[in-house]
């Protein structure tokens, strides 16, 4: 794992916290705040911050090794980011959101919020991903 591993992995960090952020804290904020005693309030969720930080350092040195395990060093393309966005919302963000659904009692339009904008996330985080990755041209052998 080289350099251009570790710089990938921190942007798309960085780039997960931000869209976290956007979706949970702006968008979803006052859905949580109606919803009161289910979540953590404002101190409980700062003592458990570093757990959030772990959490979107996992999700982006995950999402960066395993595209890596499939990029050839040919151009990644946005359409090659935008699928691996939405294998890894079917692979974790959508089956989360159903369990969480599952197993607390959380409203339908809230959960359904939840899976369009974590969806939307991992897109833009394939798409990301897709971007940042070197660009080599391609070898033509003569003859």
């Amino acid at each position: 794992m080289g350099k251009r591993f570790w710089i990938c992995g921190l942007v798309m960090f960085f780039a997960a916290m931000l869209l976290a952020f956007v979706v949970h804290a702006l968008l979803l904020g006052a859905d949580y705040e109606a919803l009161g005693a289910l979540y953590r309030d404002a101190e409980d969720g700062r003592r458990h911050f570093p757990w959030m930080l772990l959490a979107h350092a996992l999700i982006g040195f995950a999402m960066t090794w395993i595209f890596a395990q499939g990029f050839d060093g040919r151009e990644a393309t946005l359409a090659q980011g935008l699928r691996f966005g939405a294998a890894m919302a079917l692979f974790s963000t959508v089956p989360g959101y159903l369990i969480h659904y599952a197993v607390q009692p959380l409203p339908t339009a809230l959960v359904a919020k939840q899976v369009v904008f974590g969806t939307l996330s991992m897109l833009l985080l394939g798409a990301l991903l897709a971007w940042l990755q070197p660009r080599r041209p391609t070898l033509t052998l003569p003859g």
